[in-house]
């Protein structure tokens, strides 16, 4: 239980990293890249991959696929939180499990039952009223939110392709993709000091250092929770999916003093349900 509450901590603590970076003037794009970059190295130093196994015969373009939309989605999350607060930007993030369920369904066949039927209807209900904009908000860019839950909903998909990819370890295929959302995201952040003229803060380098540790820590405590309860894992995702809406809630009610209306606040309440319906549904 220690990894999940971990895991979930080190998710929240992301969101409130790029809440507080709206006090200071740093550049998103230079964020994200130092976050990558330290990811990388923790990745290699706590996982030790042996990269001389990766040949041709690897999912580059899954690689590929992942190691470009990670960097773009972060940048949607960060400007998520920016607009619409932490407590929205958590509860759309995590109710992107959606899409890999549809995914399953319309793609791959699965078949659902009643309890994914309904587990979705009220996710979908949730988000519209989780993102119902408050009549005196004239910053509520819904933009960002939708796409951070689709970004990271396509994301899953691509990721449980690789866990299917059993020739390598999976913790390999995880620096892989690190290595190349990192030379993409440097790649666009030299572009824009370069090309651009914008500024180079070392303050960006601690922040997505931050960033980084607490983005890698999540990875890490989600696969030790998934170890520790190997027989259970249902247990893992409901737990990571609710805490992270609850306290991400609590954490942008009281510490930031976000607003939600009565219609935000039953969506959020739908979403805890529609995750147990969806978590009902493995039985």
């Amino acid at each position: 239980m220690l990894f999940l509450i971990l895991s979930i901590l080190c998710s929240v603590i992301v969101g409130v990293i790029f809440k507080i970076t709206r006090k200071y003037d740093t550049n998103p794009t230079q964020i994200v890249a130092f976050n990558y970059i330290t990811a990388l190295i923790l990745c290699y130093l706590t996982f030790s991959p042996n990269f001389a196994e990766v040949d041709a015969k690897a999912p580059w373009n899954i690689y590929i696929a992942i190691g470009v939309l990670l960097p773009v989605v972060f940048l949607l999350l960060m400007a998520s939180i920016k607009y619409i607060g932490i407590v929205k930007t958590d509860a759309a993030q995590r109710l992107s499990l959606f899409i890999p369920i549809l995914a399953a369904w319309l793609i791959f066949k699965e078949e659902f039952n009643t309890y994914k039927v309904i587990g979705l209807v009220i996710g979908f209900t949730a988000l519209l009223f989780i993102l119902r904009k408050q009549s005196k908000n004239t910053e509520n860019k819904w933009i960002y939110p939708a796409g951070v839950l689709i970004g990271f909903g396509i994301i899953d998909i691509l990721f449980k392709q690789i866990a299917l990819y059993t020739t390598l370890p999976y913790p390999t295929s995880l620096c892989i993709v690190f290595a190349i959302s990192f030379v993409i995201a440097l790649g666009v952040a030299l572009y824009k000091i370069i090309i651009k003229k914008e500024n180079f803060n070392l303050k960006n380098i601690l922040f997505g250092a931050l960033v980084g540790i607490f983005n890698f820590g999540n990875i890490l405590f989600y696969l030790k929770a998934h170890k520790a309860f190997s027989e259970n894992p249902s247990t893992v995702f409901a737990g990571m999916n609710m805490g992270v809406i609850i306290l991400g809630s609590l954490t942008g009610l009281f510490l930031f003093k976000e607003k939600l209306s009565k219609i935000n606040f039953i969506g959020l309440v739908l979403a805890l349900i529609s995750i147990f319906f969806i978590v009902r549904s493995q039985f």
